[in-house]
């Protein structure tokens, strides 16, 4: 397992972070963000799907529960898992329809289903308690992505 930590001093940082990491992607891959309210999975993934060629579009899917975007050289499944606890509700949402080797899946709140995600890179994202604008980025994966 490769770990590398960065540091982030605001969106556009975590964005930059994002981008190599798209960059790298091959597809089949599954993300699994930990980090708390606030912290910037969702900018993460913006800068990942602009790394893979995608759109700037990226939105939360907090109320969606998975968001999809195409158009660039891989698809990208954006899942919050905050509701979804067991492995009855991962299949209610059709999230082993999504994994595919053209597709990367980016998976929210992947405290609630580690025991049944299939991840292959973690992204912990850590709030500074004393710098607000702060934030550790540690990625662990299987192969260097950066």
């Amino acid at each position: 397992m490769v770990e590398v930590r960065f540091d982030s001093y605001s969106a556009a940082d975590t964005v930059e972070i994002g981008k190599k990491i798209g960059v790298a992607l091959r597809g089949g891959e599954i993300i699994a963000y930990k980090g708390g309210l606030g912290a910037g999975k969702t900018t993460m993934t913006r800068g990942i799907a602009i790394g893979m060629g995608l759109p700037d579009t990226v939105s939360s899917p907090t109320f969606a529960i998975v968001n999809e975007y195409t158009g660039g050289r891989l698809r990208l499944c954006h899942f919050d898992m905050y509701r979804i606890t067991t492995p009855e509700a991962l299949d209610s949402v059709g999230y082993y329809d999504y994994i595919a080797d053209d597709t990367v899946i980016c998976v929210e709140w992947s405290e609630n289903t580690e025991d049944i995600l299939d991840e292959n890179i973690v992204i912990c994202i850590e709030n500074d308690p004393d710098d607000a604008d702060h934030r550790t980025v540690t990625i662990r994966s299987e192969r260097k992505l950066i």
